[in-house]
């Protein structure tokens, strides 16, 4: 799970798009938001789960922290992405080797001095300024082996891999009524 704190509607809506596209796709099992509630933002996410398949989880909660209180209350373990943290490199085993639920918060601007104390791990894909997005990416690929094999259920469109050009799928989808979709 992938906790996206400190949104800004209008500043960060692309980054925090991308970030649950990237938690998708490499095998997290959803993604909450805090920060400022971003109807789009949550649709956009919804949108591309229904299209491309699932399952992914997507919602908003304001109380970003009671949320992280709970989860370690429930046996989970907290990852912080930081560039002030310890190298992944050093601490990757560790993690893997730990049987617990994961959750990874990515922050904004201005991470709280709370998100450092209440993580089990402060980790840094590097200890110098980079992207957030590439540190989930980077992070969710080590943890999970296969998370470049990840199929998803329920899809209604698929990329064909080819050489050159762009080719997909159009999977149909049985309606309600019995006539078919894409």
């Amino acid at each position: 799970m992938v906790l996206r704190i400190g949104h800004r509607h209008y500043r960060d809506h692309r980054i925090s798009t991308h970030c649950g596209l990237v938690a998708r796709v490499l095998g997290a099992s959803g993604i909450i938001y805090s920060g400022e509630k971003d109807e789009a933002l949550l649709g956009s996410i919804e949108k591309i789960t229904a299209r491309w398949g699932g399952p992914f989880g997507c919602r908003y909660d304001p109380a970003w922290k009671k949320f992280v209180k709970k989860w370690k209350a429930d046996g989970g373990k907290v990852i912080h992405l930081t560039m002030y943290g310890l190298r992944v490199q050093d601490k990757i085993e560790e993690i893997k080797n730990d049987s617990s639920d994961l959750l990874i918060i990515v922050g904004g601007e201005k991470v709280p001095w709370d998100a450092y104390e209440l993580a089990d791990w402060n980790i840094a894909v590097t200890n110098q300024p980079h992207s957030e997005i590439a540190a989930l990416a980077i992070i969710l690929e080590k943890i999970n082996d296969s998370a470049l094999e990840t199929v998803f259920d329920g899809a209604r469109i698929r990329i064909e891999p080819c050489k050159k050009g762009k080719k997909y799928i159009g999977i149909k989808m049985p309606r309600k009524n019995g006539d078919a979709i894409l």
